[in-house]
């Protein structure tokens, strides 16, 4: 009988010396998702809104969709394929993704960056590449409203961009 009460003290006692108490004020030291993309005043427009709060950002795999984009992914295709020019001299190959958030109005903010060779391993393209491609998905602006129950929502977008020899392969979703 005493060794079950002993046990039981002693995980009482590891129980409550695992919880932690947040101060008034004081935010989660993590995001919801991996992946979610903070407002960051010092890199991100300021006039860009999320229309329901950071919290009620779809993922792109509640979408259901692939990109929600008017004129289908044809059109974002034939837009890149007329805009983006290859570096001379320069003959990086891997994968670039561009991640970002889709408001309730249809417009872009929030892009990040993620670069990768093919193996998946971190890597850095040449800048004149990166920045053609960001500035190339900036302007894009007919992205659908998302809806849920008839609400207009804000949902993460991503493209990624296959390079070889500096070329512009295939672009995915």
């Amino acid at each position: 009988m005493k060794k079950s009460i002993l046990k039981f003290t002693l995980l009482i006692l590891i129980l409550c010396s695992c919880q932690t108490e947040k101060k008034a004020g004081e935010k989660d030291e993590y995001l919801r998702w991996v992946g979610d993309i903070q407002q960051n005043d010092q890199i991100d427009e300021t006039e860009f809104k999320v229309c329901n709060g950071d919290d009620n950002i779809l993922q792109y795999f509640n979408l259901g969709e692939g990109p929600v984009y008017s004129g289908e992914k044809s059109k974002i295709l034939k837009t890149f394929k007329s805009k983006y020019q290859p570096v001379p001299g320069k003959t990086q190959n891997g994968l670039i993704r561009i991640r970002f958030i889709v408001n309730c109005e249809g417009k872009a903010g929030r892009f990040r960056v993620l670069q990768s060779d093919y193996d998946y391993q971190e890597k850095e393209f040449d800048k004149a590449i990166v920045s053609q491609l960001l500035n190339i998905t900036r302007e894009i602006e007919n992205w659908e409203v998302f809806r849920r129950n008839e609400i207009s929502v804000d949902y993460y977008m991503y493209l990624i961009f296959k390079i070889t020899d500096g070329q512009l392969i295939e672009i995915l979703p």
